[in-house]
């Protein structure tokens, strides 16, 4: 996995997350064992809608339960066939590495991802 930044707050600064990129199928099983609520973002290289949703996945990460990944569906092609992928930027919320709630119809503005976010924290 790489990123920036913690996917977790350090102390009680939240604005310290940012979205983690997944490489590979061994960064999915280490991020869902280490957390129980993610939101999975399946992106591709030149999706102009993928790079729009960049700036809210980063809201979304500071801001909402859980932590917030992305992945090259051409890059992760098993993991990409896994969840059915057949069309970009499609977002995955998951509790406890089941599929809870799924958005494959564009952009998403960031209230909608918060709320689906913490609705599945508190189940």
């Amino acid at each position: 996995m790489t990123d920036s930044t913690s996917p977790e707050p350090t102390g009680d600064d939240p604005t310290t997350r940012s979205p983690v990129q997944l490489t590979d199928g061994t960064d999915y099983d280490e991020l869902l064992a280490t957390h129980d609520l993610v939101l999975l973002e399946f992106v591709t290289s030149g999706c102009g809608i993928c790079a729009s949703m960049e700036p809210v996945l980063g809201a979304v990460a500071r801001s909402a339960p859980g932590v917030v990944a992305t992945v090259n569906a051409g890059h992760v092609p098993d993991l990409t066939a896994e969840f059915g992928v057949q069309s970009v930027p499609t977002l995955v919320v998951l509790r406890n590495g089941e599929e809870v709630a799924r958005f494959d119809d564009g952009f998403q503005q960031a209230d909608t991802l918060v709320d689906a976010l913490e609705t599945h924290a508190a189940q």
